[in-house]
């Protein structure tokens, strides 16, 4: 059965869009999916599901049919919509192994991993690579961008609303420990 890491975007957050962890389980848990687990009060959920051989041609396909299920069913218990990224628990397992600054940055808390619904396009790959902040450098594979910042995440580019306002690309971030974590659930 493949498990799945389910990552809510903006949830618990600077007082925003709070929704407690134990609620949102019990939602995973009605939506049929089994062994729920979350991590950390910000929105990470792993889970079991059987997918339906209908939805199972291809990864992304099964994780845009789940996100189909989760998002309206958090808008609807919680009030509020909220943007899900789903990963299969190997591809976070990939994303550890893939990790380009590996070995290259001194504690986790330089280390970031942002995760797409889609992969980005190589325009703006070029357009976040041109803009990158002194001390700031990110690779982009596949549907992640892995970002090593030397300085504060508070006072990165990625906090500047770059991502969102100028290249419109749809994402989450998890610190490096976290992303670890992600692995284990």
């Amino acid at each position: 059965m493949p498990r799945y890491i389910a990552l809510l975007r903006g949830i618990n957050v600077g007082g925003n869009t709070m929704i407690k962890m134990e609620e949102l389980r019990a939602m995973f848990e009605a939506l049929a999916f089994t062994n729920v687990a979350s991590y950390i009060n910000s929105g990470n959920i792993a889970f079991d599901h059987v997918q339906k051989p209908a939805r199972s041609k291809g990864t992304l396909r099964a994780e845009l049919a789940l996100i189909s299920q989760i998002e309206p069913s958090i808008e609807k218990r919680f009030g509020r919509p909220v943007q899900v990224i789903v990963r299969e628990r190997s591809d976070i397992e990939r994303i550890l192994k893939d990790n380009p600054f590996n070995g290259e940055f001194e504690n986790d808390k330089e280390m970031h991993v942002l995760f797409m619904k889609n992969e980005m396009p190589t325009d703006k790959r070029d357009q976040l690579m041109a803009a990158a902040f002194e001390g700031e450098r990110y690779a982009v594979k596949g549907r992640e961008i892995y970002c090593h910042l030397k300085d504060r995440f508070a006072d990165s580019l990625l906090t500047k609303g770059f991502l969102d306002k100028k290249l419109k690309i749809l994402y989450t971030a998890r610190n490096w420990r976290t992303v670890q974590k992600l692995s284990e659930l």
